[in-house]
């Protein structure tokens, strides 16, 4: 089972080895994390994708991460409405005969080639998970030299009743 978590941290050394300590104790599988500052300086935000065994299992790591010294706040944000994007970057083999077709293959994805040389290119490519991987997919028969993702970052989506504040906020 699939969750995402995200937490609100204070930015200070050892942090994030603390908080992955205590998933590796209980062994939990951690898919993905990126970490980054927030608005607030000082404060950081994880995202943290693991796998678990059920809802209870999520809660207990929920409730463990609360407990852990500079973590300000944690949400299991996986059943709420949220953007999540990722990026990648796609080290693809491909002759010069072939780039033109790489081009329209990537086109749908929104994707573009940032470096091109005599043998490969490489694709940048950002979106949901699944998107990724099904560009992943579609470039595996052309060869695949490397990949390099960043992992899952989301939060959750504003909701109706902050949107209408906001209109009213304009209007007014």
């Amino acid at each position: 089972m699939r969750r995402i978590i995200t937490m609100t941290v204070n930015n200070r050394p050892g942090v994030l080895n603390r908080i992955t300590g205590l998933f590796t104790k209980r062994h939990y599988n951690i898919e993905s994390i990126t970490v980054g500052h927030t608005e607030t300086e000082g404060v950081s935000r994880m995202t943290f994708v693991v796998n678990v065994e059920d809802e209870r299992t999520a809660e207990q790591i929920t409730k463990q991460l609360n407990k852990q010294i500079d973590v300000l706040k944690v949400n299991d944000i996986t059943d709420q409405a949220i953007v999540a994007r990722e990026l990648a970057l796609i080290k693809v083999s491909v002759t010069p005969a072939l780039r033109q077709e790489i081009y329209t293959l990537i086109e749908p994805f929104r994707a573009s080639i940032v470096d091109v040389s005599r043998d490969s290119l490489v694709v940048q490519v950002t979106g949901e998970p699944e998107k990724v991987e099904a560009l992943i997919d579609l470039l595996k028969p052309y060869g695949i030299k490397e990949v390099a993702r960043t992992g899952t970052t989301a939060f959750t989506r504003g909701s109706q009743k902050t949107a209408a504040s906001y209109k009213t906020a304009f209007i007014i």
